[in-house]
């Protein structure tokens, strides 16, 4: 399989001067993408969030606002 050269072809590339060299104020070309350029992912884990973590954290938000609600009564008294 034959890859294509990222770098840009220097006769083509307007502001590029002899030697592949940018003259000051010009912006210098962009890095290409090249389709075969990382490893195949063949893993793709699901996102989000777990059934148990969710749970954990519920019980936690939900004994925290119990105690403040036994303070509030024991204060009031």
């Amino acid at each position: 399989m034959t890859y294509p050269n990222p770098d840009p072809d220097p006769d083509r590339t307007p502001g590029l001067e002899p030697g592949g060299g940018v003259p000051p104020g010009e912006t210098p070309p962009g890095e290409s993408s090249m389709s075969e350029a990382g490893p195949r992912e063949t893993h793709n884990p699901t996102t989000g969030w777990a059934k148990a973590p969710l749970i954990l954290i519920l019980l936690v938000v939900i004994l925290v606002a119990a105690l403040f609600a036994a303070m509030a009564v024991v204060i009031a008294l």
